[in-house]
């Protein structure tokens, strides 16, 4: 991959723009592209890992939304400073009500349902990202987009990477947003621009390979008899991994973007472990395929693959910027 034009990354929550575009990210500003992420809610409502075997001191936070809020804003810029990228931006930060008074988009909650699989909570609060009308949130990121003008837009594919319902939801905000942004008719600031779309998708068949591989590793083994879990290889997969044709794309245009992971493994290291409340025992590995592990706050084990994917799926490169080039195919 050869990065070339301005990149914007659209996460729901801290944590996830470095669990899921983190290399792509360090690729993106170590080459001094433009680069900028915008993150939809704070994570009021993530899980806080404090353990004997992650101990963080942060269990105060668990169930305090306002104050898990804060911590973790502190925990996504360090992240953000790891990867190199300087430019963030709330969703909720852009504009407001008609009325002129601050909008608050908040964590919509999940529950697991599955080995690394989410779904809705049963009590999402009324500021829920999830309860946002579509053309609203995705207007203030149309807004975000005539105006830092990226060449690509990257987001989690229509299943939201593990099902978390505010994934899901920056999925269906980004692709409207998306075509608001390219609306000469839309009333919004600045004019039209067109951007292509990236997907982070995994081919299935690297990911069970990947399981496998954990499983067999000395410090991984060491850990399950810890009381940590690894997914079964042969077990469900979440829907970030797609069958391994369907990651190079389906129609005119459509094709797959390659990232070394190894290249920027030290400051996607850093950035995962600067999300302490949310990830735990990150740690590089050396075997095939797989570059390091981490771990949730539901001490399921999870590889790191050596090269990260995204599904390039369609729409103009942006007017006046570089389409990136490189290993899309």
């Amino acid at each position: 991959m050869t990065p070339s034009g301005p990149l914007l990354a659209v996460h729901a929550h801290p944590d996830d723009e470095t669990l899921a575009t983190g290399a792509l990210l360090a690729a993106w500003a170590r080459a001094g592209e433009a680069t900028c992420v915008v993150t939809c809610t704070r994570g009021e409502r993530g899980e806080v890992i404090d353990s004997a075997s992650h101990p963080t001191g942060l269990a105060h936070l668990a169930g305090d939304g306002p104050a898990l809020a804060v911590h973790r804003e502190r925990e996504l810029h360090a992240a953000l400073a790891a990867l190199g990228v300087t430019d963030h931006v709330f969703l909720d930060a852009v504009g407001g009500h008609d009325d002129g008074t601050p909008v608050r988009l908040e964590d919509s909650g999940m529950a697991w349902v599955g080995p690394g699989v989410a779904g809705p909570a049963p009590d999402s609060g009324p500021a829920a990202f999830v309860r946002a009308p579509l053309d609203d949130a995705a207007s203030r990121l149309a807004a975000v987009v005539r105006d830092r003008r990226p060449a690509v837009v990257v987001t989690y594919e229509a299943g939201g990477g593990y099902g978390h319902p505010d994934h899901v939801r920056a999925h269906d905000v980004t692709v409207r947003a998306l075509e608001l942004a390219a609306d000469a008719t839309a009333p919004l600031p600045g004019g039209p621009w067109a951007a292509t779309r990236w997907e982070v998708v995994a081919p299935s068949s690297a990911v069970r390979a990947a399981r496998a591989t954990l499983g067999a590793d000395p410090g991984v083994r060491r850990l399950l008899a810890d009381g940590f879990t690894l997914p079964d290889p042969d077990g469900e997969l979440p829907p970030v991994a797609v069958a391994d044709g369907e990651v190079t794309g389906r129609g005119p245009g459509e094709g797959v973007v390659e990232v070394d992971v190894a290249a920027v493994l030290d400051p996607l290291l850093a950035a995962l472990r600067a999300h302490r409340t949310q990830v735990q025992q990150v740690a590089p590995l050396d075997a095939p395929g797989v570059v390091a592990r981490y771990a949730l706050s539901n001490d399921e084990l999870a590889p790191v693959l050596a090269v990260a994917h995204l599904r390039v799926v369609g729409g103009d490169a942006g007017k006046g910027a570089t389409a990136p080039v490189g290993s899309a195919r």
